[in-house]
């Protein structure tokens, strides 16, 4: 079989396989929701509301039914995109919880990434390239700073001496509330500033992201500082390397220009994954500082035993992070011909 053939036929494998992972994801995500302790009606009306307001409420919104029928419902109107009606917003509709919140956790999302990117790239580069020296060292001091240092309490430490002690970062919101937000466009304070030319909204956007986006991006930037010190130091003894060295071509440019470019190939898959988790998995982030992004609103809709809010946006990250992976697959066999499939 042909590189090309076979290519095709690990792509359609991929995507075949993305509606049993889904349908997986929303199987586990609908039972572990009714398993856990409490009862949405209760948050509705009280633990001492009348028994029959309950339920009346209780057939009202379809919980009385049998777990069978709750679920065939369920996968319904997943088929039919629809996620269901809030059960404490005032019925509002998923899908505008998701348009609302959604841009404040891919704008956190994104910036946290770039900080990540950028320290770990660099410090793993450094590390790498001068082995067993104090640099070297403190590389891997760093890795494992990152690796252990629980996010929510290095959230906390540093809201209390930079917000709360030295007052440098505002925390709780996007904007400032006395002055008005960017036109909505994307949804992105920062690309939505810029769309608009206003430059004072451009960095007001990013002086109240700054804290929160470093914090989640110092933590991660650890995963790659490890990957590419890890790579690179392997990549630096390659024939090819010591080749380059016997030429004469300068160190520095050959960790630039020849071994981090093979070594980032790893790198590529972690990031695609990570901006992925990122999207989904920030809410410890978005709790600490209060950042009104979707995870955030997650994390209240399970305080609130919202189920409609849970499936709904649990579902979409997970069809996120089931796509991002796909494409990330897809993106690293056909750039790298070492891969088989």
């Amino acid at each position: 079989m042909s590189r090309s053939s076979a290519l095709r036929t690990y792509v359609l494998s991929r995507l075949l396989l993305a509606p049993l992972m889904i349908w997986t994801i929303t199987t586990l995500i609908f039972l572990l929701l009714r398993s856990t302790p409490g009862d949405p009606i209760d948050v509705l009306l009280g633990p001492r509301a009348p028994e029959a307001a309950k339920q009346a409420l209780r057939a009202n919104l379809g919980l009385d039914a049998p777990l069978w029928l709750q679920y065939l419902r369920y996968l319904g109107d997943l088929l039919r995109f629809d996620l269901g009606t809030s059960l404490t917003s005032q019925g509002q509709p998923v899908w505008k919880i998701i348009g609302d919140h959604f841009p404040a956790t891919v704008e956190l999302a994104l910036f946290s990434l770039l900080i990540s990117v950028v320290v770990g790239m660099t410090i793993g580069a450094l590390a790498a390239s001068r082995p067993n020296t104090p640099i070297d060292v403190g590389g891997r001091l760093f890795g494992i700073f990152t690796y252990a240092v629980p996010m929510y309490w290095f959230g906390m430490l540093l809201q209390l001496v930079f917000a709360v002690q030295l007052g440098w970062f505002p925390i709780g919101t996007r904007f400032p509330l006395s002055i008005q937000p960017p036109p909505a466009i994307t949804g992105l304070y920062t690309i939505d500033s810029m769309l608009s030319g206003s430059l004072p909204q451009f960095f007001t956007s990013l002086y109240y992201l700054a804290l929160p986006s470093f914090t989640l991006g110092l933590l991660l930037s650890g995963i790659f500082e490890r990957m590419v010190r890890v790579n690179l130091k392997q990549t630096l003894k390659a024939d090819y390397v010591e080749a380059a060295r016997a030429r004469g071509i300068p160190e520095r440019r050959i960790v630039v220009a020849h071994a981090l470019r093979n070594a980032l190939i790893p790198v590529i898959t972690v990031l695609g994954l990570t901006f992925a988790s990122l999207l989904g998995g920030a809410i410890l982030t978005e709790v600490t500082f209060s950042w009104p992004g979707l995870a955030n609103r997650l994390y209240e809709a399970i305080s609130q035993r919202d189920y409609p809010v849970v499936q709904g946006v649990m579902v979409f990250f997970s069809v996120i992070v089931v796509l991002a992976s796909i494409a990330i697959d897809i993106i690293n066999a056909y750039i790298d011909p070492r891969i088989r499939y």
